[in-house]
C-alpha cells in the first residue's frame, strides 16, 4: 500500500510539473511575439510610417468643424477622464500597495512580493523607453489632460496592461470555477483596452503610442507570470493560490 500510495504521489507530482512547464511555456512564445511586435511597431514609428494611419484615427475621434471638441457629448469625454485616470501612477500605485499589502497579511509574502516586482518593474520600464524613444505628443488637436513626458509608448497604457493583467491572473488563483476566472482576467483586458482608448479620445497619444503601450506591458506582465509559474514549480512561491484566505473568527 504504502508503495503504491507513493507511486500515486509521483505520478501526480509529475502530472503537476508538466502542467507548469507546458503553461510557461505558452506564456514564454506569447510574450516573446509581443515584445517581437513592440520592436517591429517602434522601428516604424521612428521611420515615420504610422503617421498617417495615426492621424486619420485621432482626427476620426474628433468634431470636423471644431479640433478642440471630442466626438459624443460632454459626458463621454468626462469617462475619457475617468478611464485614463485608471493607467495613472498614484491609482495603479494604490491598487498595487493594497494587493501588496493583502498579500502580505495573508502570509502570502512571496507573492506580495511577486506582486509589488510587476507593479514597480512595469513603471520603470514605461519610463525607461519614454526616455529611449523620446517621441513629440500628438500637436493635431488640442490636449484633454495634462501631460510631461514623451509619447512612445503609452506610460498609461503599459502600466495599465502590467498591473491589471498581472492582478486578474492572481486574483483568478482564488476562484474555483472557469465562469469567474473569465470575468476577472476579462474585466482586467477591459479596464486596460480602456486606458488606452481613453488616452488616444483625449488626444494626448498617437494610436501607435496605445498600441505600443498594450503591447510591452502585456509582455512584462505575461513574464511575470511565467516567472511565478517557474517558482512555483520549484516551491520558492506559494504553490496554490487557489484557496481562500482563512479567518480565525473570535468566539
Amino acid at each position: 500500500m504504502a508503495s503504491d500510495d507513493k507511486q500515486s504521489v509521483a505520478s501526480e507530482s509529475l502530472a503537476a510539473h508538466r502542467r507548469w512547464a507546458w503553461s510557461a511555456l505558452v506564456l514564454a512564445a506569447i510574450s516573446a511575439g509581443l515584445a517581437v511586435g513592440f520592436f517591429s511597431l517602434s522601428r516604424a514609428v521612428v521611420r515615420g510610417s504610422t503617421g498617417d494611419l495615426d492621424e486619420r484615427i485621432l482626427l476620426a475621434m474628433r468634431q470636423p468643424d471644431n479640433l478642440a471638441d471630442p466626438i459624443g457629448p460632454r459626458w463621454v469625454e468626462e469617462v475619457g477622464r475617468d478611464f485614463t485616470a485608471l493607467g495613472g501612477v498614484a491609482v495603479l500605485s494604490l491598487i498595487s500597495a493594497t494587493a501588496v499589502a493583502f498579500f502580505w497579511l495573508a502570509s502570502m509574502r512571496r507573492a506580495a512580493v511577486y506582486v509589488g516586482i510587476a507593479s514597480v518593474g512595469a513603471i520603470l520600464l514605461a519610463t525607461v523607453l519614454k526616455q529611449s524613444f523620446d517621441r513629440p505628443r500628438p500637436d493635431l488637436v488640442p490636449h484633454g489632460a495634462v501631460v510631461y513626458t514623451s509619447s512612445f509608448p503609452s506610460g498609461h497604457s503599459t502600466m495599465a496592461a502590467a498591473v491589471y493583467l498581472t492582478l486578474g491572473m492572481v486574483a483568478s488563483r482564488f476562484v474555483p470555477h472557469w465562469r469567474l476566472k473569465v470575468l476577472l482576467i476579462g474585466v482586467a483586458i477591459l479596464v486596460t483596452g480602456a486606458v488606452g482608448v481613453s488616452r488616444v479620445y483625449l488626444g494626448v497619444h498617437w494610436p501607435s503610442d496605445v498600441l505600443a503601450g498594450w503591447a510591452v506591458g502585456t509582455s512584462w506582465a505575461l513574464v511575470c507570470w511565467c516567472v511565478t509559474i517557474w517558482l512555483q514549480d520549484h516551491g520558492v512561491i506559494e504553490q496554490d493560490l487557489g484557496h481562500p484566505v482563512e479567518v480565525n473568527r473570535v468566539a
